[in-house]
């Protein structure tokens, strides 16, 4: 079994985050489509959140792996 290099976890790393990201989005949408309700209103609201807080994570991530953090 190879072992695997840095940018090979990277990779992984950075595609399961915009999985992540991915499905957040969907399920805000899939709230937002079948609730009816206030809270199903705020909780397709919240979701939304989740992809943002993702992209600005993976930024994060992304300058740890550059080796630019500080």
């Amino acid at each position: 079994m190879p072992t695997p290099t840095q940018g090979e976890a990277f990779a992984k790393l950075a595609h399961h985050l915009d999985e992540a990201q991915s499905i957040a989005a969907q399920l805000s949408h899939l709230y937002g489509l079948q609730g009816t309700g206030i809270h199903d209103q705020a909780l397709a609201r919240g979701w939304l959140m989740i992809p943002e807080q993702i992209k600005s994570f993976k930024r994060r991530v992304i300058t740890i792996a550059q080796g630019r953090m500080q």
